[in-house]
């Protein structure tokens, strides 16, 4: 009965420490000031509290902390996420509509570049119905990554929805965008596309065709 019962402790104790050791909140105490720590921490737990994709917030501190970033940015940065998230999540519910987790990141990802809020609500308001607006949201911002104007994109994008295009369309139509911004020399006599593979050993500049050699000759 004692072995049994030490079994059982041991069990529960390793699955705490394995806990432990795959806890965000452990990880941040020990890679941030106990100040900074707690408030990341407590602003973690209230966005957790209001049904916000904490988890990426959490995987969001990490990164920032273990890249060098400076405490009190990574507390801003967590601040300033958290509330773009409650805006994205607000915009995304008006007119009846459950978002995802990713669907408030990607949409706290254009709050946080300047999308005012209202125009996230009428894009999930008019896009349609059942479709996920993750992805779409992702490409809105790649496409302003690549110049476009927000409302420009924005509504280039919903246009693509309303005929239906996939993720991986919107993804490739996006990429074809970063593309066309190649240099103006690309596409012309000696631009890249026209550069030879290979330049011929005859051809080289100043390079002299070796003679032919006389049977019996000596070179």
């Amino acid at each position: 009965m004692n072995r049994l019962l030490i079994a059982v402790t041991l069990m529960f104790a390793s699955a705490a420490l394995a806990q432990t050791a795959n806890d965000p909140s452990a990880t941040l105490r020990k890679v941030l000031p106990t100040k900074v720590a707690e408030h990341v921490l407590a602003t973690i737990a209230d966005a957790r509290s209001h049904s916000l994709p904490a988890a990426a917030l959490e995987q969001q501190a990490l990164r920032l902390a273990r890249t060098g970033a400076k405490p009190a940015d990574v507390e801003k940065s967590i601040d300033g996420s958290a509330d773009n998230m409650k805006q994205a999540k607000g915009a995304l519910e008006k007119n009846g509509r459950k978002p995802t987790n990713d669907e408030v990141v990607a949409g706290s990802k254009l709050i946080g570049r300047g999308v005012d809020g209202s125009k996230v609500s009428d894009f999930a308001q008019t896009a349609p119905s059942g479709r996920s607006l993750a992805v779409p949201l992702y490409v809105t911002g790649s496409l302003m990554d690549r110049g476009l104007k927000s409302d420009a994109a924005l509504a280039r994008v919903h246009t693509r929805l309303m005929q239906k295009a996939t993720d991986r369309q919107l993804t490739a139509e996006a990429n074809a965008t970063a593309s066309e911004k190649r240099p103006a020399t690309a596409n012309k006599e000696g631009g890249l596309a026209h550069r030879p593979a290979t330049v011929g050993a005859m051809n080289r500049p100043g390079v002299t065709p070796p003679r032919p050699v006389t049977p019996g000759s000596k070179r």
